[in-house]
């Protein structure tokens, strides 16, 4: 993964603002774990043998990835294909705001805050990885951008967790899991380079 510790450096190097979401302490409900480390491993491993199964190769196949869980999610899955003998891909990333789902935010698309894209979107077969598809709006707001940004060849989306819902006509191309959760309920996807510990849970939402 040597070519791609500059961006991860530059996602989680000491300073960066912390958007790390934690478990409400005081949940109602015990939270359910959905997916412990392994089980993401076997996800990342799965999604990346599936990329190169459907691809038959991977170039000129590029990653880029939803800040911040999605981020890394996109470097485990370059690393995974590495793995599974594939050439190195390139990985570049989306920072887009949040999209409230408890109710507080302002309705609407989320924002495109910035990039890090180093190199050419045009005849590329484009990965958009994030972690969680609920609403869709994120994922739509990151399509906007892409398309803004050049004439990829094509565009597909992998997720770690597909919780359905979805309230507009976007699905995932590759999932990792799929996790219903009940209304008033969300998923929480903890990544160990951003919240310290792998795992996949649903609880309450924040109050």
């Amino acid at each position: 993964m040597r070519a791609h510790t500059g961006l991860f450096f530059r996602l989680f190097a000491p300073g960066r603002p912390a958007v790390a979401a934690s478990l409400n302490t005081n949940l109602h409900t015990k939270p359910l774990v959905a997916m412990d480390a392994e089980a993401i491993a076997r996800a990342v491993k799965r999604i990346a043998h599936e990329i190169v199964e459907r691809k038959r190769g991977v170039e000129p196949l590029v990653l880029i990835g939803i800040v911040r869980r999605g981020a890394v999610l996109a470097l485990r899955i370059a690393y995974a294909l590495r793995q599974a003998g594939a050439a190195e891909v390139p990985v570049g990333t989306l920072d887009i705001s949040s999209y409230r789902d408890d109710g507080k935010g302002a309705p609407g698309d989320p924002r495109l805050l910035g990039r890090d894209i180093p190199f050419a979107l045009d005849g590329k077969s484009v990965l958009l990885v994030d972690d969680v598809l609920y609403t869709g709006r994120t994922v739509r707001a990151g399509l906007t951008a892409l398309a803004d940004l050049g004439r990829p060849e094509s565009i597909q989306l992998a997720v770690l967790v597909d919780r359905g819902e979805q309230e507009v006509p976007i699905r995932a191309d590759f999932v990792g899991k799929n996790v219903a959760a009940p209304r008033g309920q969300r998923v929480y996807v903890r990544l160990s380079e951003v919240d310290g510990v792998d795992s996949v849970v649903v609880g309450e939402g924040k109050s």
